[in-house]
């Protein structure tokens, strides 16, 4: 009984989870420092590696603040809800082994639709605003989930049709790399649709702070913004798993026999800062683009391209 607490709380579980996302934070934000020809996080733990947490630190000792002609209700649920969806989520993930927390059959579609309630909650929260701002950033994330959602879910199951299974344990356990052929079109599909789904750059239309002062998360303070970025974090910890165990063969590598439990966890973070890296890359190097723009981008090529990749995987598997 304790060591199944354990391992759902502390290792590989929750706090582990925390941990890895605020480790993928602090490595995104240095990323795109250097690739801007800045420092990033410095003080806070050594190069700055504590700098996300005194972030999420600083914002529990703000003032809690609802404003007036809020959906109480929502506006409280929302954030909640939104970290315990992207957590349950990342728990089906192999962080630390062959296995996530948790492991069935099928659990890859279970992910791929926890990922959808995540972002529909990110339009309730928006919604639940009586601000402009928030009201216009959340119709604009409920417009990007048309474009976006379609070749991320073609993208995974293209990759899970070709292995013939929906389980990812058994995936991260073959430890096949699918970067190449075929699946390198999937790969460059679900990285563009991640970079959506994460609102970064080009495509950080719902919050676009010169224009929509943040978005549909502009009202929100103290604990429920803590637990937004916080999600967020775990959700780049989610997708960057979700292409490691899809495409780059999970935390598979080269092992001694009785290291696994030592080095699975390092090549799957190795593997993780890869994917990061793309994505900072992306983020450091691009302007937004306007709502019309994604959209047109997303019916007119993306959308297309990816059923054309599922249908050629679902043939040559």
């Amino acid at each position: 009984m304790i060591a199944e607490a354990l391992r759902a709380f502390v290792y590989p579980g929750i706090a582990y989870m925390v941990a890895l996302a605020l480790l993928l934070e602090w490595l995104d934000r240095k990323i795109v420092a250097r690739l801007q020809n800045r420092v990033g996080p410095y003080y806070a733990g050594p190069h700055g590696l504590l700098q996300p947490l005194a972030d999420l630190i600083k914002l529990l000792a703000k003032e809690d603040v609802v404003p007036l002609g809020a959906d109480g209700i929502l506006f409280t649920l929302s954030p909640i809800a939104a970290f315990v969806v992207v957590t349950v989520a990342a728990a089906f993930v192999p962080l630390a082994s062959t296995s996530g927390l948790v492991s069935a059959e099928g659990d890859a579609v279970a992910v791929l639709a926890l990922i959808t309630i995540y972002l529909l909650l990110v339009y309730t929260a928006g919604a639940a605003s009586p601000s402009r701002y928030s009201q216009v950033g959340a119709v604009r994330a409920a417009h990007m989930l048309l474009g976006f959602e379609i070749p991320l879910m073609l993208s995974c199951l293209g990759v899970l049709a070709s292995a013939g299974s929906f389980r990812l344990s058994e995936l991260a356990a073959r430890g096949s790399v699918r970067v190449f052929g075929l699946h390198a079109v999937g790969f460059a599909i679900f990285l563009i649709a991640a970079q959506a789904e994460l609102e970064r750059l080009p495509f950080d239309i719902p919050e676009a702070e010169q224009e929509i002062v943040s978005g549909w998360l502009v009202e929100y303070s103290s604990w429920r913004l803590a637990l937004f970025r916080l999600a967020r974090d775990i959700e780049l910890l989610l997708l960057s798993g979700l292409a490691v165990t899809l495409f780059l063969g999970g935390p598979v590598g080269p092992s001694p026999p009785g290291a696994e439990p030592l080095l699975y966890p390092l090549y799957f973070i190795a593997k993780a800062a890869l994917i990061v890296f793309l994505f900072s890359l992306v983020r450091a190097s691009t302007a937004r683009i306007r709502l019309d723009q994604f959209v047109t981008f997303c019916w007119r090529y993306l959308v297309p391209t990816s059923f054309a990749y599922f249908a050629l995987a679902v043939l040559v598997a």
